[in-house]
């Protein structure tokens, strides 16, 4: 949480520096409820530690928490900036080989947070009720990963083909990654006349042909008339992450989707 705090307190102090009088600052925060679905497929190996295997999620619903930030200045020729942050949980089997044979499944965690960064410009301003921004997503990933050590006591660790010293214990895998992944960034949105509702969507997406990362979403939220310095509002929607990666040593697909909701304050 301090993390998430630090990234939104420093990406308001930046825009601060650029302009003393901002034509709008929007914030807000919730729970995404996602559904993990697919597999992956890896080949990594180092001495004694083998990851030969298929990961598969158990495709577990879990409530994640999300935050964004959204800061409009009037210089037209600077980017506004927008701050997003949301993690997710996964947790699955890893059907893991020695030497081309079946070892055992491996319980398998995975957590990431993403932190985006995303500078934008306005291609419309709410002109006609229409706003449409359009920019590049630096998205940090902080990734963890655990795969479980199978033990001889296990049912399928023991098998045919691997000598005893192999088939008696297979280590545990850790690793903890940073990883930046730069996307393009496309928003729009629709306020419906006479009303307080608003229609958006957006999406981040990269591409190299083999391998595809988007991030997509669309809402409807509705703003509360209250003050004229500050308006809470609600929002709701559907979010859809999906990975498609294949790597020398890596190959398949996994997503992460579902509702969420959350109150949001206009300033």
């Amino acid at each position: 949480m301090k993390k998430i705090i630090t990234t939104f307190a420093a990406g308001a102090v930046l825009a601060s520096t650029l302009s003393a009088d901002f034509a709008r600052v929007e914030a807000g925060a919730g729970s995404w409820v996602q559904t993990p679905s697919g597999e992956l497929a890896t080949t990594a190996n180092s001495d004694f530690l083998s990851l030969d295997g298929v990961y598969r999620t158990s495709e577990d619903q879990s409530a994640e928490m999300y935050a964004w930030m959204l800061i409009k200045h009037p210089l037209p020729f600077i980017p506004n900036l927008r701050l997003e942050y949301v993690s997710l949980s996964d947790s699955g089997d890893f059907d893991r080989y020695i030497e081309g044979q079946y070892a055992g499944k491996s319980p398998t965690t995975i957590d990431m947070k993403q932190f985006d960064i995303i500078p934008y410009y306005n291609l419309l301003d709410n002109t006609f009720w229409v706003t449409v921004d359009v920019g590049l997503d630096i998205k940090v990933i902080q990734s963890d990963i655990v795969v479980e050590a199978i033990g001889n006591e296990t049912e399928n660790s023991l098998f045919d083909g691997v000598t005893n010293a192999i088939n008696s214990f297979i280590p545990a895998y850790e690793s903890s990654d940073t990883t930046p992944i730069p996307l393009l960034y496309l928003r729009g949105r629709v306020e419906i006349p006479t009303t307080n509702i608003g229609v958006e969507s957006d999406i981040k997406f990269i591409t190299d042909g083999d391998n595809t990362i988007y991030d997509l979403r669309a809402k409807v939220d509705y703003t509360f008339d209250i003050s004229p310095i500050i308006q809470p509002a609600v929002e709701v929607g559907y979010r859809v992450q999906k990975f498609d990666i294949d790597t020398e040593d890596t190959y398949g697909s996994l997503e992460y989707a579902g509702l969420y909701a959350g109150v949001m304050l206009r300033f």
